[in-house]
Formats: C-alpha cells, structure tokens, sequence
C-alpha cells in the first residue's frame, strides 16, 4: 500500500523537480493541470516548499507557490492552515490522499486544489523514490564541483587552506561582534530601544570613533553576550526571534530583579510572556493549568505595566521538524539560567579571571565549556511544552554540543575583542590559541558533506578546521569560485 511508504519529503520534491510523470496531472475533477514551471526550491526557514512556481489548472494560469506533503492530512497537521506564509500557494500536491479531499484552505480562507500524484509517476513507485534519494544524495555531495577530482591534492595542503580559511571565518566574528558592540553603546547613548524604535544608524555613528572609555560599561558587553547566546540557542529555525526576544527583554529590565529571591522563574515569566509562547490560562480548564504557568501569569500581571516592549506571537516560533529537546521552551528556559549566571553570577568576571590565570589549554577549555552548560531542572525537566508532561525527562537544557557551538561562535570572538580593546594583547592571542585547539562533538550536516567530498576523516573535530571548511562551501563552493580558491586553482589548473 502506498500508505505503508514512509518517504522524506526531501524525495518528494526531487520528484516534484523532475515532474517526470507518466500522464499529464488531472484533478479529482476531471481539470488539466499543466506545470509550466515547478519553482524554486525554498531553502530558508519555513513556508513552502517551492515559490513562484507557474502552474495552469483549467483555463487558468497561477503564480505562486507549492506544498508538497506525504499526506493530505499533514496540511492542517503541519499548522498550514493557520499560517500566513502559505497564503500564496496555488497547489497542494501529496503523495498520499488519505482523505480523498479536493481542497485545502489557506489562514486567508482561500480554497487551494490539493492532487496526489502517487497515480501519475512514473513505473514503480518504490523505484521512483529510490531515485530520489539518490538524486539528492547525489546533489548534495556533488555542490563541491571538485569532488572527484581533489585527490591530487594533499591532505595537508588542503588542511593548511581550512585552517586558513578557520581563522578567517573568526576574525569575521570578531568584526561583527565588535559592530553590534559598538550598535550597543550608541543606541544606549541615544536613549534609544529595541526593537519598538526602528532606527537607521545615522552618518555620526559611522563616523563616531569609539575609544577604550566607550566600552567601559559592564552592562554592553553582557547585552552583547546574551542576545549572541540567544541567537545560537535558536538554532537556525528560531535564532532571529530569539536574539530579538533578547533585544527587547534586555540586560536593564532584568538587572532590575537581581536582588529577587525567585530570579530565574521572574526571568521566565517574562521572556515566556513576551514572546507569545505561554498558553492564555483564562481560556484553559483549572485542572488543565499547572501552578507553574499560573505563577508566569501572577509574575508577569505585576511586572507587564513597566514593560513597554514588542509582544511577540506564538506563530512566529517555530517547532515543527524539531528535536523537542530544541523546542524554543526548552531553549528559553536554559537561557534564563544563563542570564542568571550573568547577571548575578559574575559569567564575564569568571571567564576573565580563568583566561588570566588558567596556563593549561585543555584544563581552560573545559572549565569556560562548565560555564555554559546548563542541567535540566524545575518544571521544564520534563515538559517539552506547557502543561503537557515529556514522555522522558530533559536532562540538559543546554547540553555539551551546544555548549561547543557557543564558545566557538560566541565566547571566543567576545573575549578576543574585550582583550583586544583593552589592549591586553597576550590575552587576546591567548584566545586565538584557545579556538585553534579547539576540538568539538558537535557536527553538522554540511561539515559532513564537505568532508566527504574532501576525502577527510575526522580533521573536521577540530574547531578551526571545522569552521574552515563552513568559510569554504559558503564563500567559494556555492559561488562556484574554484579559480579563487587554493584547491581549486590547482584542481581545475
């Protein structure tokens, strides 16, 4: 049965791309449909999967975009129907009509054909797939144009050019690190908020030259620390709305309750209340409500009249196709007990006093890495979202890779530049030593990839190469840069 076939839609859409069906598409109802032109695959964070595809259904040409899903049903499953990104599409097409509807309905109340196309491909359906999973597989490899060909070159060599590219990819840290820093203090000198005021940085900033007595403040670089923080506690899916849940929430309107006895449940209530996340208890059944999330809703009724912020909403986070562990509760909760530890436990006093005093590389590394790790605790020890129990418990908020991810991005790069602006340049090189030795768990898919196609093992684990060869595919690989890169010129020479 078709349904029994559990496909990734990833398949789904190399066969969408392909369109290469055995009949041309009818709906249900007897209409032609005729795909003139399929779309661009939509590679960013959420929406559907293919825009600006050309697609004539009757007598009708549309423009706009496609959904494809392995059934029907995954239309209201996947929260389509109440998502505005998919207000544009113009066509559902499955691979599994479990329903044997016509239509699918937009957050805008329009009526969108829905077709299975299981009956239009081509042979077997099982051989079909297969083909594209090794179409994709094929793909994703081959986005290095030199994969078969850079055994010429040694492994040292091309280590030498990651590493290389490794520390490119930190300095352009730092640069950016060191721009925000300095977004930081003027827009605290201008009196100005984010992100209720939209502003554009003005010709004085860029003309301003910053000093040493600038930065003073212990309060921008802890700012600084926890909206990076934020951000790569979103992963890529939510990192944008938690760094601005951090700009708006920011280091001041927290310091305020430091010296309270219930810090990281105030801190909850709220990051949880302002970013639209935590459910409206009034339209929940008492029994249905935990006295945690009623004690969110007490602190915050007491707290929301100080705050004149953005409010976020619900729908603008993601958590579909994640881990729960990475649900943004999760990821909340873990970064209101690292603002705790920089706000009332002197994080940034810690992390300078050890890069000062620790001389063993592998012993500094592991105490800044026991720092950042946070263990599950409290209500969200087993709960992966409000008032409904996990199934197993979260042991770590914040966990080892993570922990990894933010020395690497975010801790390194900070304290390069603290040292450097303070002009204690043994410190800051001491930094450099500290990434370039680095050796992380952690692992991503395009790491993975770009390994392989490199024919090296495991050179990857170290942080530095790691990070040279994310310089390498995003700078030269999908810009087709060869003749600009050392692998390349020798390669393709």
């Amino acid at each position: 049965m078709i349904k029994a076939l559990k496909v990734h839609e990833k398949f789904l859409y190399e066969i969408w791309k392909e369109q290469n069906f055995k009949k041309g598409l009818t709906s249900k109802n007897g209409e032609q449909i005729a795909i003139i032109g399929v779309g661009v695959e939509n590679k960013e964070l959420g929406g559907p999967d293919f825009k600006n595809a050309r697609i004539k259904i009757g007598n009708i040409t549309y423009l706009g975009d496609v959904e494809i899903d392995s059934y029907y049903t995954d239309w209201k499953a996947h929260g389509h129907h109440l998502n505005k990104k998919y207000n544009k599409v113009i066509l559902h097409a499955v691979l599994n009509d479990d329903l044997n509807h016509n239509y699918v309905y937009t957050q805008n109340g329009r009526k969108v054909q829905s077709i299975s196309i299981h009956a239009f491909i081509k042979d077997n359906l099982k051989e079909n797939i297969q083909k594209a999973i090794l179409s994709e597989r094929k793909n994703r490899l081959n986005k290095m144009p030199c994969f078969d060909l850079n055994d010429i070159i040694t492994d040292q060599e091309k280590l030498d050019f990651l590493y290389s590219l490794g520390i490119v990819r930190f300095k352009d840290k730092c640069d950016k690190m060191m721009h925000r820093l300095k977004e930081i203090t003027y827009l605290r000198e201008m009196n100005l908020k984010e992100p209720v005021i939209q502003y554009d940085l003005d010709e004085k900033f860029y003309n301003q030259n910053f000093t040493q007595e600038d930065f003073n403040k212990k309060e921008i670089w802890m700012q600084l620390i926890y909206e990076s923080v934020f951000e790569s506690l979103g992963y890529s899916k939510n990192k944008v709305i938690m760094q601005n849940l951090a700009k708006a929430v920011d280091i001041d309107l927290i310091s305020n309750f430091s010296g309270a006895e219930h810090f990281v449940l105030i801190v909850e209530s709220i990051l949880f209340n302002v970013s639209g996340i935590i459910p409206d208890v009034e339209k929940l059944p008492d029994e249905e409500t935990s006295g945690y999330t009623k004690k969110l809703v007490e602190y915050w009724s007491n707290i929301t009249s100080s705050y004149d912020g953005k409010i976020f909403h619900a729908a603008q986070w993601h958590f579909f196709r994640l881990r729960p562990q990475n649900f943004p509760t999760i990821r909340i909760a873990g970064g209101a007990r690292i603002l705790k530890r920089i706000i009332k436990e002197n994080l940034i006093t810690d992390f300078i006093s050890k890069i000062e005093r620790i001389k063993d590389l592998n012993q500094l590394t592991r105490e800044l890495k026991t720092l950042l790790i946070v263990k599950g605790e409290g209500f969200w020890h087993d709960h992966f979202v409000f008032d409904q129990p996990a199934k197993n418990p979260i042991n770590y908020f914040v966990g080892s890779s993570r922990a990894d991810e933010i020395l690497i991005n975010i801790m390194f790069p900070i304290f390069f530049i603290y040292f450097e602006v303070f002009s204690k340049r043994e410190l800051s090189e001491k930094v450099i030593k500290l990434f370039v030795n680095y050796y992380q768990k952690s692992e991503n898919n395009l790491v993975k990839n770009v390994s392989l196609a490199l024919h090296l093992s495991d050179a990857w684990k170290r942080s530095v190469i790691y990070q040279g060869m994310i310089e390498l595919f995003r700078s030269y690989c999908t810009h087709e840069k060869c003749l600009e890169c050392n692998i390349g010129k020798k390669v393709f020479n």
